[in-house]
C-alpha cells in the first residue's frame, strides 16, 4: 500500500504563508502614512487656529475703532451746528465800526495765549 504524501503545514498551500505577512506589511505602511497626513493634519489645524485667534484680536480692534469713529460722525454734524451758532453770536460782538466791513472768516471761538 502506497501512502500518498499529506502536506505537513496546517495552511492549505505552504508556498502561501509569505502573501499574509506582505498584505500585513503593507496594511502596516498604510496606517503609518495615514498616522503622519493625521500628525500633519493636527499640526497645520494647530497654526490655523492660531491664526484664527490673532485674527480675531484684530477684528475686536477694528470694531472698537470703527465705533468710535461712527460715534464721531454721529456727533459730527451738532459740532459744526454749535460752531455755525457760536460763530454767528460771536460775530455780533463786533464795534459798530467794522459792521460796514464784515470778516470773512467766522469770528475766533477759541483763544490760546500766545507765551512768546
Amino acid at each position: 500500500m502506497a501512502y500518498s504524501s499529506r502536506p505537513t503545514s496546517m495552511l492549505p498551500g505552504g508556498s502561501r504563508q509569505p502573501q499574509p505577512s506582505s498584505a500585513l506589511s503593507t496594511r502596516i505602511a498604510a496606517k503609518k502614512a495615514e498616522l503622519e497626513n493625521l500628525r500633519q493634519l493636527r499640526d497645520l489645524s494647530g497654526t490655523l487656529a492660531m491664526q484664527m485667534q490673532a485674527l480675531e484680536s484684530k477684528i475686536a480692534t477694528l470694531k472698537d475703532g470703527t465705533e468710535a469713529v461712527a460715534c464721531v460722525l454721529a456727533n459730527w454734524d451738532n459740532v459744526l451746528r454749535a460752531i455755525s451758532l457760536a460763530s454767528k453770536k460771536a460775530g455780533g460782538l463786533h464795534d459798530p465800526a467794522q459792521a460796514e466791513d464784515p470778516p470773512s472768516l467766522p469770528a475766533t471761538l477759541v483763544r490760546i495765549p500766545d507765551q512768546s
